[in-house]
């Protein structure tokens, strides 16, 4: 009986062993499990890192982002101080002559087929450049201002094109009517001829000293041309 209790007691010390180690298994088990979640928490900390990175990125960018503000703005402004000259240029160039921006003159007779031929030449006196383009006006004016004959007329087929005058040049129009002596029409002899410029209303006055010009009668019409480049000479 003394050896059964021995035995026994020896197989409940052993049982005891076993169960207090299978405890200790568990509660490492337990342990790992429960480490595995903060390691992936904390490796979410990285995305704090990457969102440094994504900042640095961003911070990397922004001097990106001046210099293309500053090339843009410097292609900006030297594009509108380009753009600027050239606009200037091209509306100084098309901007049309204006009276008081030429002085007018008569050139030579240049006579033929019983038809008298004088150039009413345009210059620009100004400081600019501008532009003539179609027909002048005109009129035959007595040392009183009255007008002498009716107002010239157009020259049919006649092509108008633009005349850039730079500052000095000229341009000219044909004016032309029949010899008086060939035509039998009336005649009288102006003072002045008053020319006006195209597009204006305002009147430049050249002495006139063409001889008699027709004034009534068969024949009478006094003819004009576009302005083309030159003085007609």
């Amino acid at each position: 009986m003394a050896h059964t209790s021995q035995s026994l007691r020896r197989g409940a010390a052993l049982l005891a062993s076993t169960v207090a180690a299978l405890g200790l298994l568990t509660a490492c088990g337990n342990g790992g499990q429960g480490t595995s979640p903060e390691s992936v928490s904390g490796t979410a900390a990285p995305a704090t890192g990457n969102a440094s990175s994504t900042d640095t990125s961003d911070t990397s960018a922004a001097p990106s982002g001046t210099g293309s503000s500053q090339t843009g703005g410097s292609a900006t402004s030297g594009g509108s101080s380009t753009g600027s000259t050239k606009t200037g240029s091209a509306t100084a160039a098309g901007t049309r002559c204006h009276t008081s921006d030429l002085s007018a003159s008569v050139g030579a007779n240049n006579p033929g087929a019983g038809q008298e031929n004088f150039p009413i030449v345009l210059t620009n006196k100004s400081g600019r450049t501008c532009t003539v383009r179609g027909y002048p006006g005109a009129a035959f004016v007595n040392a009183s201002g009255t007008q002498l004959g009716p107002d010239p007329q157009r020259e049919s087929g006649s092509t108008a094109a633009t005349v850039t005058l730079k500052p000095g040049q000229s341009a000219w129009a044909g004016l032309t009517f029949s010899n008086p002596e060939v035509s039998g029409a009336k005649t009288a002899t102006p003072a002045a001829l008053l020319v006006t410029p195209p597009d204006e209303r305002d009147s430049l006055k050249v002495a006139w000293t063409g001889g008699a010009v027709p004034v009534s009668g068969n024949a009478s019409s006094v003819r004009l041309n576009v302005f083309s480049a030159g003085t007609g000479a």
